[in-house]
């Protein structure tokens, strides 16, 4: 380029200097990207002043170096050799830093001469300039940057020269200030876009997975409208790993132990989380928490694909995640509703007569059950270790498990919770035992839990809905009591026991335990011991009196003195089998009656 002829009239240098200007002010409130700014504060430096080379250097991000942004005559090769190879460090000793943090001109006649420009005399020999002159670019109170001049031959720079290249740094800081404020605003209208664009789809796919809960499309139907919108198989699963819900292909997801061995952190939640399993540290899989009061209600699960989940994609995880708990709410809700009205049923037919009344019938009617049809009862309990479970969520778990199992049943057998337990009214099947029901309900109470279930089916010639439950729930109690557990209980399976259960006069059972038992139970009641509980132990071991002595943690010969009082009031001998069974039988009626 050529640079402005200094013999010529001062208007004309005047004009061209007002023009350039001009040009400068121009481009910098255009649309015109920073890049091309620098580049015109380079070229219009260089024509102006006639330098052989010009650059602009800029701070990088990090503020730690000086970066050659715009240039005018050197070579896109020494630009990326001083970028990359030999960067101008922020309080090195070259002309552009010390101009940088000084806010003062600097200027070398000759780089050749000056020691610390070392570090670039290799690059620019090869550029091929010898002098350089280095002004800050100054806003205000900030320095932007440096304006830099290159001379190839050895050049001593007046006072004017840096003058003039300082008024005119001063007006490409101005230029570059707009630009930059015009290049941020860019950013900032560009960012405003894409959160309106990423708000719009959100919305939208929002709207979409409400619609599929709104068409009752349930669970499965919000796993297909994800799979599809992230392009990838999805698998909705329950904290104890049932599967909910599947869309695409199962063999790209996680299998039940991968799924149970997952390393879930507190951090966890609706956002989409890489995750590895314990049983598997080399594959991750996406999981996200959808929540109801706090607990986590279920799970989603997708693989890793080859194009990363973007903005949009982990939204829809987002939304998915609220419209599944919204959908297990109301699944929740309305299951609730549906137990309470069978719980009241139940209730109400286990209170009734031999047969039920009119409007007993309708209301049974109305949820889909035949009252009109002979029952048998089973009643269920979850046991832990031998011991029962008293746990809300557990047996809640089982109730909808259950009411699962015989929802495709015709006529459906009628389920609730009553007194603790889990009970079925069973419609008497001529073609199927009764056993084979009990044994289904046994194992879809256990299912997905590690607790035990245990239950017990009352014979079919019960006169009442209330004797028939009656039967099966002492049968229950006395199976659990003796360790009988994880199993299905029928009455002849506990002998003598069974029948004493089948009889219809409770009042007498009561009473033949009362006669049996009266003259222990006033003689602890007096004195403030428990031979009742040495009898009891006692029997449960097998009249074996060491056993007994170390169940309840005293000598033998305490046991011993106590089984003689026991003799002596009651006016038998233990050592004979018919007291024991007298005895027995005594004490599961009484802890049936208790029950």
């Amino acid at each position: 380029m050529t640079s402005v002829d200094t013999r010529g009239k001062p208007g004309s240098e005047l004009l061209t200097w007002l023009g350039a200007l001009r040009e400068l002010s121009s481009v910098s409130t255009s649309a015109t990207d920073l890049r091309h700014v620098l580049n015109l504060v380079a070229d219009t430096a260089r024509s102006l002043l006639g330098f052989d080379f010009v650059g602009v250097l800029t701070p990088d991000r990090a503020g730690e170096k000086l970066l050659i942004t715009g240039w005018s005559g050197l070579s896109p090769e020494y630009v990326a050799r001083v970028n990359s190879d030999r960067p101008i460090g922020l309080g090195s000793g070259s002309p552009s830093s010390r101009a940088f943090g000084g806010g003062r001109p600097v200027a070398l006649r000759d780089i050749t001469a000056e020691p610390d420009f070392g570090p670039w005399g290799g690059v620019a020999g090869e550029q091929g300039y010898r002098a350089i002159v280095s002004v800050p670019l100054v806003a205000g109170a900030e320095i932007l940057g440096t304006l830099n001049g290159y001379y190839k031959p050895v050049h001593t720079f007046t006072d004017f020269e840096i003058e003039r290249l300082s008024l005119l740094a001063n007006h490409a800081a101005i230029a570059v200030t707009s630009a930059n404020r015009l290049d941020e605003l860019r950013r900032l209208n560009d960012s405003l876009r894409d959160q309106r664009d990423v708000l719009t789809r959100s919305e939208q796919i929002h709207e979409r997975l409400l619609a599929v809960t709104l068409r009752s499309g349930g669970l499965s139907g919000i796993a297909a409208v994800l799979a599809e919108l992230i392009a990838r198989p999805v698998l909705i699963d329950d904290t104890s790993n049932t599967v909910l819900a599947v869309a695409g292909d199962r063999a790209e997801l996680p299998d039940t132990a991968w799924r149970a061995g997952a390393i879930l952190d507190a951090q966890t939640a609706s956002a989409p989380a890489l995750v590895a399993s314990a049983v598997d540290d080399g594959t991750r899989f996406y999981v996200s928490l959808a929540r109801l009061d706090d607990d986590t209600a279920a799970r989603i699960w997708f693989a890793r694909s080859e194009s990363a989940l973007d903005r949009i994609g982990a939204r829809a995880v987002e939304h998915a995640s609220i419209v599944i708990s919204l959908e297990l709410l109301r699944m929740r809700t309305a299951a609730e509703v549906e137990h309470r009205l069978r719980g009241e049923l139940l209730a109400d037919l286990l209170a009734g007569g031999p047969v039920p009344s009119e409007q007993l019938t309708q209301r049974a009617q109305r949820l889909g059950h035949d009252l009109t049809r002979p029952h048998v009862a089973i009643v269920g309990a979850l046991t832990a270790g031998g011991d029962p479970v008293d746990d809300t969520r557990l047996y809640q778990r089982a109730l909808h498990t259950v009411s699962e199992l015989v929802a495709g049943h015709r006529p459906r057998p009628l389920v609730a919770m009553h007194r603790g337990n889990i009970v079925t009214m069973w419609p008497v099947d001529d073609n199927r035992a009764d056993g084979d029901h009990a044994a289904m309900m046994q194992e879809a109470m256990a299912a997905g839990s590690a607790v035990r279930a245990t239950v017990a089916v009352s014979p079919r010639d019960a006169t009442t809905s209330g004797g028939a439950y009656r039967t099966a729930k002492g049968a229950l109690d006395i199976a659990i009591r003796a360790g009988r557990t994880n199993t299905v209980v029928r009455l002849e399976d506990l002998g003598v026991l069974g029948l004493l259960l089948q009889l219809d006069d409770s009042a007498q059972l009561v009473a033949f335990a009362d006669r049996a038992l009266g003259p222990l139970l006033a003689y602890d009641a007096a004195h403030h011991t428990d031979l009742i509980g040495t009898l009891r132990t006692y029997l449960d071991h097998r009249l074996d009196r060491g056993a007994t002595a170390g169940a309840l943690h005293v000598h033998p010969n305490t046991v011993t003195q106590r089984l003689r009082r026991i003799e002596s009031l009651c006016g038998v001998d233990l050592a004979d089998p018919a007291a024991a069974v007298h005895f027995s039988a005594a004490l599961t009626v009484q802890q049936v009656a208790e029950s």
